[in-house]
C-alpha cells in the first residue's frame, strides 16, 4: 500500500487526511490470530491524527501501524472484561461444536467396526475363521497369510487410485505408492534371484489368469497360436481350453486359436515327441509351460528346444510351484524361458493377485540351451508391450493394498526361514504320498516331485465330486480334478491334494499320516453312501444327512486341527489340563474360547470337564507327536477331577 498517493485517491481506501506525510512505503501484513478464538472479520480503514481523538471514545477503535503517522481503524474489538465477552466466547463455541459434530459425524461411519456396521457380514466372516481353524485345509492352491501381510491388505493404501506405472500416473499424490511398487519389484526380483538388468516385472495384475491374457495382449493379435497343456492333463484353462464338444471356455481359447498337448496315458507325464510333432504343425507364437494339476518337474530344456524349432516364444505358468521355484527346491524356469507368470498366494503366502516376469535387454546368440547373453544387437521387447497390455489395454488402478501386501510376502519369500518351510512342504506331501500308496490308494504318476498329489479314485467307484462333499462335510478341504481322460470338470475322477497350507499351520510328516487316515475313512464312507443310495447327486447327498459315520469322523478332524497353531489369527488358546483320576494320570489338551469365557489357567482347581472342549486325551503324553487318532476321545461329561493347567 502506497499511503503517499492518498490525498489524490479521493479516499478510495476510506480514509481522510489533511496532509501529506513524509514519502515512504509501508507494508501491512494481516495474520489470522492462532488461537482456538476465532475472531469475526471488520474492515480497516485509515484515519487522520485529527479524527483521532474525535472518535477515541466511540464505538471505533484506532492503532497505527510500525508507527506510520497514519491510523487505522476498525469497530471496537470486544473486550474479554466487557459486557459483551460472553458473546464473543458464544460465538467461539458455536464455531468449535459445529466442527466437532461433522467430526463426530465422519467417526460415526468411517471408525466404526465391522461387528457394529455390519453384524451380518461380522458373523458370516467368524464362521468362516471358525471353519479354517477347525478344518484341514488341502487344496494346493490355498495357503494361509501371515498378519503382517493381513495388515498390508486391509490398510488404508486402498484409498489410493494410482493408474499407470510409478513414476507417470495418471493421477497425483502417488509419490509413496511408487514408493511402495519399486520396493515391491524389487523384492520380487530378489526372491527369485534375477539380475534386474536381464529381467523385468510387472506386480499389478489381479490374478494369474490376468497375468496370463496381459501377455497373450501384448505378445499376439486375435487369432494368433498358443499351445498349453491339456486341463484334463493337469494344465490350466488360461492356456485356451477347450471343452471335448469344442465350446471355448477362457478368453484365451475365445480370442486366440489354441491346440493343447498331452501328457502320456500310461506314465501321466508331458509327452514330449507328441508335443514336438504338434507344436512343429501347429506353430504357436508362445509355447506354455506350467499347469494347476502336474505333480512332476518340467523338462523346461526340452520345452526350450521345442520353442526354439517352432520360433515359439516360451512362456512358463508357475503359479503352482512358485514358492518351490523361489526356495530353489525344484527346476527354475528362469534358466530357459522368455516369460514367468505366477500367482502371489498360494506357495508364495501372499495376497491373492498374479504377477509377471519378462526378460530384457540383449537377446541371446544361440538358443535351446540356457539363455547366455548375446552381443547386445537384438533386443528384447517385452517389458514395453506387456507393461501396456495390463494397463491401460485390461486394467485400471493397481490395488495398491495387494502391492504393498506382496511386498511384505516376498519379503519372507527370501528369508531362511522360507526355505525352510518349502522343504517341509515337499517333505509332507512325499510322505502323504507314501501313506496314500501303502494303503492301496493309486496316485498320478506314483508320487509327487512337488506340493501335490493327485490321487485316482476311479478304481474305488467314485467321483471326485463326491468325495470333494463328504470331505467338505468332515471339516477336511480338498478339490476335485480331472484325470487325462475324464468326460467333463464336475464329474472328475480325481483328487488333488496339497500341504503348503497345513505345513503353514505346523504340521510335519507324521502328522500327515494321520491325515492319510482321515482321507482313507471318508473315502470309504463316500463308497457306503453311494452303494446304498447310488451316485446321483440327489441321492447322495439325502445319504449324507445325519450320517453318524460323518459325525464321528469331523469330531475326530476338528479335535485334530485344532491342536495347531493358525497364521494370522487366533481363536483359542490352547492349555494342556493333567488330570488325575482314580484311573490314572492324564494328559488332557483343551481349546479355550477368550471371547466366551474367563479362566485363569495358572491356579489349580477342582473343574468341570464338560464347560471345555476336549481335543485329546493320552496317558501321561505330553508331547502332541504322541497323539493320534485313537485316543482323540471325549471325557465323559460332568466327571469331577482335580485340574492343574498350564498355558
Amino acid at each position: 500500500m502506497d499511503l503517499t498517493q492518498s490525498q489524490s485517491s479521493n479516499m478510495s481506501l476510506g480514509f481522510v487526511s489533511h496532509a501529506s506525510p513524509a514519502a515512504t512505503t509501508a507494508t501491512l501484513t494481516f495474520r489470522f490470530d492462532s488461537s482456538s478464538h476465532s475472531v469475526p472479520f471488520a474492515p480497516l480503514q485509515l484515519m487522520d491524527n485529527q479524527r483521532e481523538e474525535k472518535e477515541k471514545n466511540g464505538d471505533v477503535e484506532e492503532f497505527r501501524i510500525l508507527g506510520h503517522s497514519m491510523c487505522l481503524k476498525r469497530k471496537r474489538e470486544i473486550d474479554s472484561t466487557s459486557s459483551s465477552s460472553s458473546s464473543m466466547k458464544s460465538f467461539s463455541v458455536t464455531v468449535w461444536n459445529e466442527l466437532q459434530s461433522r467430526r463426530n459425524a465422519v467417526r460415526a461411519w468411517g471408525n466404526q467396526g465391522l461387528r457394529v456396521a455390519d453384524p451380518d457380514i461380522f458373523e458370516i466372516m467368524n464362521k468362516e475363521k471358525q471353519r479354517q481353524y477347525e478344518g484341514i485345509e488341502l487344496i494346493a492352491s490355498e495357503n494361509f497369510v501371515c498378519k503382517a501381510v493381513m495388515e498390508a491388505l486391509g490398510s488404508h493404501l486402498t484409498n489410493k487410485y494410482s493408474e499407470g506405472m510409478p513414476g507417470a500416473r495418471y493421477y497425483g499424490g502417488n509419490q509413496f505408492i511408487d514408493e511402495i511398487e519399486m520396493l515391491c519389484c524389487k523384492r520380487a526380483l530378489a526372491a527369485f534371484g534375477l539380475d534386474p538388468e536381464n529381467w523385468g516385472v510387472n506386480v499389478q495384475p489381479y490374478s494369474c489368469t490376468s497375468a496370463n491374457f496381459s501377455v497373450y495382449t501384448g505378445l499376439l493379435l486375435p487369432g494368433d497360436r498358443i499351445m498349453g497343456l491339456d486341463t484334463p492333463s493337469g494344465g490350466n484353462t488360461s492356456h485356451g481350453y477347450n471343452l471335448p464338444n469344442g465350446r471355448k471356455v477362457s478368453g484365451s481359447s475365445i480370442f486366440f486359436e489354441s491346440l493343447p498337448y498331452k501328457v502320456d496315458p500310461q506314465t501321466g507325464c508331458v509327452d514330449f515327441d507328441k508335443l514336438e510333432e504338434r507344436a512343429l504343425v501347429f506353430r504357436p507364437k508362445i509355447l506354455i509351460c506350467g499347469g494347476s494339476s502336474y505333480p512332476r518337474e518340467w523338462d523346461y530344456a526340452k520345452f526350450r528346444q521345442i520353442a526354439d524349432k517352432c520360433g515359439a516364444v516360451l512362456m512358463c505358468d508357475m503359479a503352482q510351484i512358485s514358492g518351490l521355484v523361489a526356495a530353489k527346491e525344484c527346476l527354475s524356469p528362469f534358466d530357459y524361458c522368455d516369460i514367468v507368470t505366477s500367482t502371489t498366494h498360494k506357495s508364495l503366502r501372499g495376497p491373492r493377485g498374479g504377477i509377471i516376469f519378462f526378460r530384457k535387454g540383449p537377446k541371446p546368440r544361440k538358443r535351446g540351451m540356457f539363455l547366455n547373453q548375446g552381443d547386445g544387437s537384438d533386443k528384447y521387447d517385452f517389458e514395453e508391450k506387456i507393461n501396456f497390455a495390463v494397463f491401460p489395454a485390461l486394467q485400471g488402478g493397481p490395488h495398491n493394498n495387494h502391492i504393498a501386501a506382496l511386498a511384505v510376502a516376498l519379503k519372507q519369500v527370501a528369508s531362511p526361514e522360507y526355505k525352510t518351510y518349502m522343504q517341509q512342504v515337499k517333505r509332507n506331501a512325499q510322505a502323504l504320498a507314501a501313506a496314500l500308496m501303502r494303503r492301496n490308494c493309486r496316485l498320478v504318476t506314483g508320487g509327487t516331485d512337488n506340493h501335490m498329489i493327485l490321487w485316482d479314485l476311479r478304481n474305488l467307484g467314485l467321483t471326485g465330486k463326491n468325495f470333494e462333499k463328504v470331505c467338505e462335510l468332515c471339516h477336511i478341504t480338498v478339490n476335485k480334478v480331472m484325470i487325462f481322460d475324464d468326460n467333463g470338470s464336475m464329474t472328475p475322477g480325481g483328487l488333488r491334494i496339497g500341504t503348503p497350507a497345513m505345513t503353514s499351520r505346523g504340521c510335519q510328516e507324521n502328522d500327515f499320516e494321520m491325515i492319510a487316515d482321515f482321507l482313507l475313512k471318508a473315502a470309504h464312507i463316500a463308497n457306503s453312501v453311494q452303494k446304498e443310495h447310488g451316485r446321483l447327486a440327489k441321492a447322495f447327498l439325502k445319504g449324507l444327512e445325519n450320517n453318524n459315520d460323518i459325525i464321528e469322523l469331523r469330531t475326530r478332524v476338528e479335535n485334530f486341527a485344532s491342536l495347531f497353531a493358525m497364521p494370522g489369527f487366533e481363536l483359542y488358546q490352547l492349555y494342556h489340563l493333567e488330570l488325575i483320576t482314580n484311573e490314572g494320570c492324564f494328559s488332557i489338551g483343551y481349546r479355550y474360547s477368550k471371547s466366551s469365557t474367563t479362566f485363569d489357567g495358572a491356579k489349580g482347581c477342582e473343574a468341570a470337564v464338560p464347560q471345555f472342549t476336549p481335543i485329546a486325551s493320552t496317558l501321561m503324553a505330553n508331547n502332541r507327536n504322541n497323539i493320534h487318532g485313537s485316543l482323540l476321545q471325549p471325557i465323559q461329561k460332568k466327571q469331577k477331577v482335580a485340574a492343574v493347567w498350564h498355558s
